[in-house]
């Protein structure tokens, strides 16, 4: 199987989150949304770092087989560099790891010796202050619009003065770092972030818990494009 790129940072992407998805029948629900798939968002939760517990590599690789798209890991767990090895020989493309947990300088290092392509991210309470010493270490930088730990939470609109920060200081700096988004993005929230700055949407709840998910994700595309016009 011939694998999707990331492709051009900056470029406006949509990524579907495989947590609002069925887990019984997760090929098929990825598959059925493939045509409007930039990316796959794939969160992975330790029931430490949040109150929730997600999937880990074995998942990661019994799907890569059904999806040629870019797969974009988000490690919502309290020790990422142990597992970054293990995501990459799954079949991970990016991990990205939290602000918040610390040791960030080696975390992403060591990221970057596995060959993953390198993320960062910040709760909504974390100030831009806290990730801008890294952007010329990282690829993405994910600003998180909910709190994580669970899908189907309200976008907090707030976040987007730190979404337009970060626009502002990834573009004086000429820096190729793409700027993502997650939590509560639907086609009323997709075209407020776009609008902000971010380039990444990530969708769950308003693309899986549709009544036909693929139309849903095309809807959301439509209007962050509105946005972004």
């Amino acid at each position: 199987m011939e694998f999707i790129e990331a492709g051009p940072a900056g470029a406006l992407r949509l990524a579907p989150s495989i947590l609002a998805a069925d887990f019984g029948s997760l090929a098929s629900a990825v598959e059925g949304v493939d045509e409007e798939t930039d990316w796959l968002h794939v969160d992975v939760m330790d029931g430490h770092f949040v109150p929730n517990i997600s999937i880990g590599p074995p998942v990661v690789a019994s799907l890569r087989p059904y999806s040629r798209r870019f797969f974009d890991c988000h490690l919502m767990i309290s020790e990422p560099a142990r597992y970054l090895g293990a995501f990459k020989k799954a079949g991970a493309d990016s991990c990205t790891v939290h602000v918040e947990v610390g040791d960030t300088a080696a975390t992403l290092a060591e990221a970057r010796a596995q060959g993953l392509r390198v993320g960062l991210a910040a709760n909504p309470d974390t100030p831009f202050e806290a990730v801008a010493p890294f952007l010329g270490e990282i690829d993405l930088l994910l600003l998180m619009t909910v709190f994580p730990g669970f899908g189907g939470q309200s976008f907090m609109a707030e976040v987007m003065d730190k979404v337009v920060a970060a626009r502002r200081e990834i573009d004086a700096a000429g820096l190729a770092v793409d700027l993502e988004v997650d939590g509560g993005i639907d086609r009323v929230t997709a075209p407020v972030a776009a609008r902000a700055g971010a380039n990444v949407l990530v969708a769950g709840s308003a693309i899986f818990n549709q009544p036909a998910p693929l139309e849903a994700a095309r809807a959301i595309r439509d209007a962050a494009r509105a946005g972004r016009s």
